[in-house]
């Protein structure tokens, strides 16, 4: 079982850039050969996969997100980082990290807690 926490600022102004943190915790490292998603929750949106990770580096985006969505890791921290550009209200939720055995899109096997996110001046 792998333990993950998201930690990041809980609140973000317009047009800001949101950057969140997930730390893996205990029981992998994001270089094994998993994939490592963030995903979010909305009441207007439900669950939406926003992007992954993959053990080479590679990196999955949502097509919509694509263009405002960065995913990264530093191994040596063992954390995984999402940064958002140009945020609007639109994109307050929860917030959430996760790890999947088998594909950057679906399912997620281990989820973190998640983190509030809300977006205003």
């Amino acid at each position: 079982q792998v333990q993950l926490q998201e930690s990041g600022p809980g609140l973000v102004k317009p047009s800001q850039t949101l950057s969140l943190t997930c730390t893996v915790i205990s029981g992998s490292t994001p270089t094994d050969r998993y994939y490592w998603g963030w995903i979010r929750q909305s009441p207007r949106k439900g669950l939406e996969w926003m992007g992954a990770i993959g053990n080479s580096g590679r990196t999955y985006y949502n097509p919509p997100l694509k263009s405002r969505t960065s995913i990264s890791r530093d191994a040596s921290k063992n954390q995984i980082t999402l940064q958002l550009t140009s945020v609007t209200a639109e994109d307050a939720g929860v917030y959430y990290c996760a790890r999947s055995l088998s594909s950057y899109y679906w399912p997620y096997d281990n989820w973190g807690q998640g983190t509030q996110v809300t977006v205003s001046s």
